[in-house]
């Protein structure tokens, strides 16, 4: 390879998978230079980027699926200074026209990065430990929910002696009482379903305890990645995490505050026709942000005065 063709620009591609990555080189005329598979370990990594400044000039990366099996390779090459572009997957007229191989896939992310049709920035690495606790915790709330949905359904059909005993409780009184209920080694009927109800109650116990370290630990994250969110009225750990989620998965689409609004699928709609102006609901964007905001608007309508003098104002002029 000669010294001019060194410093010409060029563009990779990276298809990856659990245990390897394809990379491919293309020049900025899209013609195909070269292309090898690397393991997804560090020295592979830095093998792969070796790889790519041999060819030339580099002026980006596209790479297929930055925030899952290729987060690795994106790390190490943004730590390398390098410009990483997300490719999405190709559609599948593509597909049936050029085929489906390592090789294929990965010339065909450096084509997209190449065009301009792969200029997605891949998610904020930032977010990543907010998100882990964030679905952590959610699937510990949606466990804990589900525990105490099967502990009423079976005392429904629970024997007599049972069901009057502790179906009259309230909530914590009755998973206390469950939870410290002795069993005894009796195969009876009544026994069998007092031992799974008492379980339950401590699995819901457990739960709890879960959820409440995981709650601290992300209320931690949040106030330190940004305290000005987190003290904001009505905004508490599990809300402020979800929008900053939403914020760093999609950096590139907040460039205004209307962005932000429609990205989290609060901005009016138009859906006028001929002489009628109007707006609807929109139906799109980021539901779990969407979710988000609607339970801080419950919250401030309920304690904040500015935004209970706003409610009544708009309720006034007939504005639901």
């Amino acid at each position: 390879m000669t010294r001019r063709a060194r410093r010409d620009q060029i563009i990779a591609g990276v298809d990856t998978h659990a245990d390897t990555i394809h990379v491919a080189v293309i020049d900025k005329q899209g013609r195909d230079l070269d292309d090898r598979e690397f393991p997804t370990t560090p020295a592979g990594y830095r093998a792969a980027l070796a790889f790519i400044a041999e060819h030339g000039r580099l002026d980006r990366i596209g790479v297929e699926g930055t925030s899952s099996y290729g987060a690795g390779f994106t790390r190490a090459a943004r730590q390398g200074g390098h410009t990483v572009v997300e490719v999405t997957r190709p559609d599948r007229a593509e597909r049936r026209r050029v085929g489906k191989s390592d090789p294929i896939d990965a010339y065909l992310a450096a084509r997209a990065a190449q065009s301009g049709r792969a200029n997605s920035v891949p998610k904020n690495e930032q977010i990543e430990p907010l998100r882990a606790l964030h679905n952590a915790r959610h699937s510990a709330v949606k466990a804990r929910t589900a525990a105490i949905n099967q502990i009423h359904s079976m005392l429904i059909t629970a024997p007599e002696p049972i069901r009057t005993k502790y179906a009259v409780l309230k909530l914590v009184s009755m998973l206390t009482a469950l939870a410290k209920t002795p069993t005894s080694s009796s195969e009876s009927h009544d026994e069998g379903v007092l031992i799974a109800l008492s379980a339950i109650a401590q699995r819901v116990h457990f739960l709890d305890t879960q959820i409440a370290g995981l709650t601290a630990r992300l209320d931690a994250v949040v106030t330190a990645t940004n305290p000005g969110l987190r003290a904001a009225h009505g905004i508490g750990p599990d809300t402020a995490a979800q929008l900053l989620i939403t914020a760093g998965s999609h950096p590139d689409r907040l460039t205004t505050e209307a962005a932000l609004a429609a990205l989290c699928g609060v901005a009016p709609v138009p859906a006028s026709s001929g002489k009628t102006i109007r707006h609807r609901l929109s139906r799109g964007g980021d539901r779990g942000a969407n979710n988000a905001l609607y339970r801080i608007a419950l919250v401030r309508m309920s304690t904040e005065p500015r935004t209970r003098a706003y409610v009544a104002r708009q309720r006034a002029a007939g504005r639901s």
